[in-house]
């Protein structure tokens, strides 16, 4: 296995054809010494790799003549092994960026230029070993996999994490609820009197979202009461908090409240949690607050645990009593204000915007705000107006039409043929895997371009997938996440010429469905996406491309290079003589050893 040291990922990181190196003008040598010196201090404070991005282009080429396909890429400097392209400290370092802290813009998505992007394989750390399988692993993960044990101390009075050996427990506990996940979800029901404490309200309460969520114990909890979170939390302070929730196999995304709209759509979830998430919610005229407006249901709830709830010194009274005139002016009331959570609910119709005196803050959104609008969209100061849901109990919601569907101009008989059309492709995928698969072989799933979610859906119906799926609708097209929210599935935009918002090493199973060919129409590089799904891939995780012929063909001339295998493809020859264009290749990651050399654990 080709390893890179420094110099040599410098040299195959992206940039100029030439080689040559950039003239710099700078008036002293002295400024020169001290700049260097000062970037060498922060790259070990960081622990990011000092590498320059951008020395050399890229010599991968997709199509046209086999001789330029790669025999080998290499691979990244061992300090690159949690690499996130576009939540780089260290590049935003070194392009010096001008950004506000004080609004998290450090925390949103700088990713680099092509031109600027590292060209080679993100390592595992050593002694790296399969992730525990599932449901295991919600309580426990390998320390090797995550060698990060910060949190253990910091949060060693409030049972977020334990080290015990060689693996890293999870008692259930958090910040706020240090007795465990599940008597704090239960006393959430009981306070809003749901039948016999379950959160779930008989199926009314399907998707949750958990802002600043520490390790995704919140969420974990969740899940046993057929109740899914999308778990947020930014790259900060509280170092691999996320890595941690998708090691153990909890749906977590990378992202911050900051100055962009979250990558979700409005409507988009019943409950809204904050458990001591330090956020400043009354900034810049509670525009965080009205972020989250837009992501509730019609009816939905904030349950937000913090000392201002609670808390009766003076500071903490003047936020309590800001916050709740914010929330009054946005119609939310209480529901139940119990110890030290309160819970406000979201109304369900417009009547109480429509009563309140004119010029009264935060006005209502304006008519021409596309709500769903995410992608690059900055927040708005505003009130998105309410609008019915009509959504069926989970689990009848995954199969039942969305009243949103109107909004594509599809039709029920279109949505039923499109769960049909998924069940079959879902069937003909687990055939070709044949005894490469196993029930808990599949934990994390990332459905690339995945419409209207009935690929999800699909695995869904099938008693033996326990996987959840984060479903991608790509940013340039039909904003189907909506549906993919109503059907009780979480999911995110996002544009494939970038890299994705997670960590190295978090995904079971990609399904690459003609995200290629996309790829290609939009001129972007495939072979970037090529090495990114690389990045994201588990050792051992499995790539479904589904695409053109040709595109299959083209991908699977660089297995060699990227240390990926053929499972199956189906049959090109035969796929052609029937008329059909499409064909599938199914691929395994294999598991490579550096010069550090890897432990494998099966």
């Amino acid at each position: 296995m080709v390893k890179c040291d420094s110099y040599a990922v410098a040299r195959m990181a992206r940039g100029r054809a030439d080689g040559k190196p950039r003239k710099r003008l700078v008036p002293t040598v002295l400024v020169l010494v001290i700049v260097g010196a000062l970037f060498f201090l922060y790259s070990r404070k960081s622990g990011s790799s000092s590498i320059e991005y951008g020395s050399k282009s890229s010599t991968l080429k997709f199509g046209g003549d086999d001789s330029a396909i790669p025999k080998t890429i290499p691979v990244c400097d061992d300090s690159l092994s949690e690499l996130i392209p576009c939540l780089d400290r260290n590049f935003i370092y070194q392009t010096r960026l001008k950004l506000d802290l004080t609004l998290m813009e450090h925390y949103e998505r700088h990713c680099p230029m092509p031109e600027r992007r590292y060209n080679c394989l993100i390592p595992p750390p050593p002694g790296y070993k399969i992730p525990i399988k599932w449901p295991k692993s919600r309580d426990q993960v390998w320390r090797a996999n995550i060698p990060h044990i910060h949190l253990a101390t910091e949060k060693s009075d409030q049972n977020w994490m334990v080290v015990k050996g060689e693996k890293i427990v999870f008692p259930g506990g958090g910040t706020h609820f240090h007795y465990g996940a599940d008597k704090y979800i239960a006393s959430i029901a009981n306070m809003l009197n749901f039948p016999n404490n379950i959160i779930n309200n008989g199926g009314r309460l399907r998707n949750v979202f958990d802002v600043g969520c520490g390790v995704a114990s919140f969420g974990g909890y969740l899940l046993s009461s057929d109740v899914i979170a999308m778990s947020l939390a930014p790259n900060d302070v509280h170092e691999n908090q996320i890595q941690f929730a998708l090691e153990r196999g909890i749906p977590a995304y990378l992202g911050v409240l900051g100055t962009l709209r979250l990558p979700y759509p409005s409507r988009s979830f019943e409950l809204a949690h904050c458990s001591r998430c330090r956020i400043d919610w009354l900034q810049r005229d509670g525009i965080l607050l009205l972020e989250l407006d837009r992501l509730l249901r019609p009816g939905g709830y904030f349950a937000y645990s913090s000392p201002e709830a609670y808390a009766q010194d003076e500071e903490d009274r003047r936020i309590w009593k800001e916050m709740n005139a914010l929330v009054g002016r946005m119609c939310w009331k209480i529901a139940a204000k119990r110890n030290q959570t309160v819970i406000w609910v979201k109304p369900l119709t417009n009547d109480c915007y429509l009563k309140r005196e004119p010029d009264t803050h935060p006005p209502l959104c304006r008519p021409d705000d596309d709500p769903d609008a995410v992608w690059g969209v900055k927040m708005k100061a505003c009130i998105t107006a309410a609008k019915g849901t009509g959504l069926a109990p989970w689990p009848a919601r995954l199969t039942t039409p969305p009243p949103r569907l109107a909004d594509f101009n599809y039709s029920t008989e279109m949505f039923e043929k499109d769960m049909i059309y998924w069940q079959k492709e879902v069937a003909n995928y687990w055939k070709m895997l044949g005894n490469k698969i196993k029930p808990d072989t599949i934990r994390n799933v990332m459905d690339m371009k995945a419409n209207l979610g009935s690929f999800a859906a699909a695995l869904k119906d099938k008693d033996d997938k326990d996987v959840w799926v984060m479903n991608v609708v790509p940013e340039n097209g039909p904003n189907t996440l909506k549906i993919i929210y109503d059907r009780g599935l979480l999911g995110t935009v996002h544009n494939w010429c970038e890299a994705f918002s997670t960590y190295p090493r978090t995904y079971d199973l990609l399904h690459a469905w003609t995200i290629f060919s996309d790829i290609i129409e939009k001129e972007c590089s495939p072979e970037d996406l090529l090495i990114e799904m690389d990045r994201i891939l588990r050792p051992k995780g499995f790539i479904i491309v589904h695409d053109k012929q040709s595109v299959v063909l083209s991908i699977k001339k660089f297995l060699p290079a990227l240390h990926w295998v053929a499972v199956a493809i189906s049959n090109v020859e035969q796929d052609s003589d029937q008329g059909r264009d499409d064909a599938v290749l199914i691929i395994q990651k294999k598991i490579w050893l550096t010069s550090e050399s890897i432990r494998v654990s099966e």
